[in-house]
């Protein structure tokens, strides 16, 4: 067992930056498939289905394998799943880009899908043992705008990477699995930092070796159904719309060219960039972690009702989702550590992760299935529609599910998510986003 230090280490900021490196080649890796769409109808004849399925193939192993990673890291350490799971990212990129087969593409994609959810938890249990509790909040922040990056150059990579994809759909995705490769060079070199100045950690860890208590599940508050309510409801609307279908959409509805699409819904990414520490800083300085969702979840929901019923630039409804989802990410996550205490704190986020491939999975196979259903396309734009009534009908469930949450946490059973509380149940500062 390390030692912990109540004095914080300077090389704790050489781990946020490691960690935000490997997490960014991630999220890369993850949206390579948007911008590829129509590349990938044309050359290689995949439906829309299949498209959907790529992406739903980075959840379906989670939803059996997720709350298994969270039981890992709090057994083996949060150190080793890291460099496991990166390693098995890159090998699944790599298949990823060398497949000559859709069944080959998808395995790869499944491989690199167990991987990423693993290292996301892995990384943000990692940055909760360097940095102090007054500290922590900037530093996860830090770490979920930097990641953004990779998705902002993944969707802008057909304008700095024109000629790769001028070259056929298989280079870029030899790109995304070089990038990844990144990601698990940076995670070889925390190994080597943490052998070395792991005593300087603020936190103690070492392997448990406690059995798994399957009841435990059953077991947390009504505000912790909430919010994961919440989780999986956002998350299945804003990633297989942002990062499978929107780039199609905006080429064949809305007349864009593919460069100029995936400009588009990169500044999605790029405003949460900047947006996600803001939203930080004011739910330390303000509390009003839930009234913050609500008003997050709530733009979503309106910036698909501008995406599908008016023809405003799409610059107005790229803007809304961008404060959207930093709103929502940069204040979901903290206020999760609030509901749950820290000894559960990774079989807590191992349920909402399976839980969230689940809908994840399902959400991309039955937009791709619609789309094909009726035949949506540049010659019939309006085959879409039905994709975006759906979407919007899980984002009203998500606002749904915050609005119960808001009104709990103003009630005589709130746990803080509303107050200027700084330390949680978990441990981790409530504004950690």
């Amino acid at each position: 067992m390390q030692a912990a230090t109540t004095t914080p280490s300077p090389f704790r900021w050489w781990v946020l930056v490691l960690a935000s490196l490997a997490i960014a080649g991630h999220y890369y890796e993850y949206d390579a498939v948007a911008p590829l769409v129509e590349k990938l109808r044309a050359e290689r004849g995949f439906s829309h289905t299949e498209i959907g399925s790529l992406n739903a193939f980075l959840s379906l192993p989670n939803i059996l394998f997720a709350l298994v990673a969270g039981w890992a890291i709090d057994r083996y350490t949060a150190e080793k799943m890291a460099v496991w799971s990166a390693a098995a990212g890159f090998f699944g990129a790599v298949l990823t880009a060398a497949g000559p087969t859709f069944a080959v593409i998808g395995l790869g994609r499944m491989i690199f899908g167990l991987s990423e959810e693993a290292l996301f938890m892995a990384l943000l249990a990692i940055l909760a043992q360097w940095f102090p509790k007054a500290g922590i909040g900037l530093a996860v922040t830090l770490f979920l705008s930097l990641a953004r990056v990779g998705s902002y150059s993944a969707d802008t990579s057909p304008r700095w990477a024109a000629e790769l994809y001028a070259r056929g759909t298989e280079y870029p995705l030899w790109l995304g699995a070089a990038i990844t490769g990144v990601s698990f060079l940076a995670m070889l070199v925390y190994w080597v930092l943490d052998r070395r100045a792991g005593a300087a950690k603020v936190q103690a860890t070492a392997p448990t070796h406690e059995r798994v208590v399957w009841s435990d599940l059953f077991s947390f508050n009504r505000s912790y159904w909430y919010i994961l309510a919440l989780h999986v409801l956002y998350a299945s609307v804003f990633f297989p719309f942002r990062s499978t279908f929107a780039i199609g959409y905006f080429e064949n509805v809305k007349g864009l060219s593919n460069a100029a699409a995936s400009m588009s819904n990169s500044w999605v990414f790029f405003t949460a960039v900047f947006a996600t520490p803001l939203c930080g800083l004011i739910a330390d300085r303000y509390g009003r972690r839930a009234t913050m969702m609500v008003f997050g979840t709530a733009l979503m929901t309106a910036t698909l009702l501008v995406l599908s019923l008016t023809e405003w630039s799409l610059w107005i409804s790229t803007a809304m989702m961008g404060i959207s989802f930093a709103v929502v990410p940069g204040v979901i996550w903290p206020s999760t550590t609030l509901l749950v205490e820290k000894r559960r704190l990774g079989t807590a986020l191992g349920l909402i992760t399976v839980v969230q491939n689940l809908a994840l999975t399902g959400s991309n196979l039955g937009a791709g299935a619609l789309l094909d259903h009726y035949a949506a396309g540049k010659d019939n734009p309006g085959g879409y529609l039905p994709m975006m009534l759906f979407f919007g009908a899980i984002s009203l469930a998500a606002l749904v599910s915050v609005v119960a949450l808001w009104r709990r946490e103003r009630g005589p059973d709130a746990l803080g998510l509303e107050t200027l509380r700084t330390t949680s149940v978990a441990g981790i500062p409530g504004s950690v986003p």
